[in-house]
């Protein structure tokens, strides 16, 4: 037996380890995780749950990942995917995994995915029946997996910690991903040794056995080994810049700029919110008076917008008037488009909670508004009960009255939902005094 299959925290499934049994106690330990009791083990021996599942866990909690959410979130339309995957670099090594593992995942029941650094999926490949089945909990083409918006999963959690990864069932963070397993590996540029993306092969349980680990890594020395050759023989062409701003929800905002993620600071975050939504541009004034009721001074706005311009890079702010130079896409945006179409289940998948929660900046509380009142009305327009089930169900909804009682119209009176939702209802009116 292998020391390094007994000892790996990388590895999900041991050699003797019985599947069922550590599926139960899997998502056991993970209910109790997130009841905030103790984490019992979970491993023959009285081993504990593995230290790379449990601190990606913390991290998931942490950045305000909702573990009955669905997964990824879909950032790019067909077109902006198929641009995007033209010019992006982890293009060349395709080929590359197609023959080595797509053609036989088509056959097994599995797929391969490949990301971006950020961990975008790029492409997902194999069984089409199991493409269908993920498909609903958003693992599909364009959708961002990265750790913090997914939770714990194998290309997230691979990028996150740059190192080949397996997850188990329940290891992962959202519940919807629990019947299934994966193994990724992050794949570098082999000449500047940045993380350009990430192989992922998704399935049954026997994913997380120790021999697809080594099939992962394999396959990722042969797609750099390519790209090497590739690099070598050809002209360097700089990439596009791409940036993408995630302003929505409980998790500090973050900028994704050329593969890199960038914390920022609160004040950062509502420039960039409020630039991206004046593209005509502002004056130092303007938007002092949208970041502060009592009108910050010129000069501290020409200050935070100069720290915010080296982040981006010079050519990223324009002056005179002050506006964005570069295309910067958001997850707000994602809700809008979502919204203009009429489409309330993907607005409502799009958005994972208010604008920046924490800001006090009027021009950003009006934003937060205007966009939780869209989705609002969307939701109370359609009338879908699985909507509903999950707007009242959030911090957002949890307290909506109006949401409440579109919620009871939309159940059959006699099922035993609609009994729930009425004294929960009545609960909320007394509460309330309504």
């Amino acid at each position: 037996m292998s020391t390094v299959a007994q000892g790996s925290p990388w590895v999900a499934v041991r050699p003797g380890d019985d599947v069922a049994q550590l599926a139960v106690r899997m998502s056991f330990a993970h209910s109790s995780f997130l009841e905030g009791g103790g984490l019992p083990p979970v491993r023959p021996g009285g081993d504990s749950v593995r230290s790379v599942v449990l601190d990606s866990w913390r991290r998931s909690r942490s950045s305000g990942v909702d573990p009955d959410g669905f997964g990824g979130m879909l950032e790019l339309t067909e077109p902006e995917l198929r641009r995007y995957r033209a010019t992006h670099p982890i293009g060349r090594i395709r080929p590359v995994v197609r023959k080595l593992l797509v053609e036989d995942a088509s056959e097994a029941g599995l797929l391969v995915a490949i990301s971006d650094a950020r961990g975008r999926l790029l492409w997902v490949e194999g069984d089409a029946a199991v493409k269908d089945r993920v498909a609903g909990m958003n693992f599909v083409e364009g959708a961002d997996w990265s750790e913090d918006r997914a939770g714990t999963n194998a290309p997230g959690t691979a990028l996150a910690l740059d190192h080949p990864v397996q997850i188990f069932g329940a290891e992962h963070f959202s519940r919807a991903v629990h019947e299934f397993s994966c193994t990724a590996a992050p794949v570098h540029d082999p000449l500047s040794g940045k993380v350009i993306g990430a192989i992922d092969i998704t399935g049954g349980p026997r994913v997380a056995a120790p021999e697809v680990l080594s099939l992962i890594r394999a396959t990722v020395v042969a797609a750099e080994s390519e790209l090497r050759l590739h690099l070598l023989g050809s002209p360097a062409v700089p990439d596009p810049a791409t940036a993408r701003l995630q302003v929505l929800g409980a998790g500090r905002p973050t900028l994704l700029l050329d593969g890199e993620r960038i914390r920022l600071s609160p004040r950062h975050a509502e420039i960039l919110v409020l630039l991206a939504d004046h593209p005509e541009g502002m004056s130092a004034d303007q938007l002092g008076m949208l970041l502060d009721e009592s009108e910050l001074d010129p000069v501290t706005v020409r200050a935070e917008l100069s720290r915010v311009r080296k982040i981006l890079g010079e050519s990223g702010i324009g002056s005179r008037p002050y506006r964005l130079l570069m295309d910067l896409d958001s997850d707000l945006g994602d809700v809008r488009r979502a919204l203009a179409r009429g489409d309330a289940a993907a607005a409502l998948r799009a958005y994972p909670g208010p604008l920046l929660p924490r800001s006090l900046a009027p021009g950003v509380a009006e934003l937060r508004a205007e966009l939780h009142g869209r989705v609002r009305a969307r939701l109370l327009a359609a009338g879908d009960p699985r909507l509903l089930a999950r707007w009242t169900s959030c911090v957002d909804g949890r307290e909506d009255v109006a949401a409440w009682r579109a919620y009871l119209g939309s159940l059959d009176r006699n099922s035993s939902m609609y009994a729930q939702v009425e004294t929960q209802l009545s609960l909320l009116d007394r509460k309330l005094g309504i």
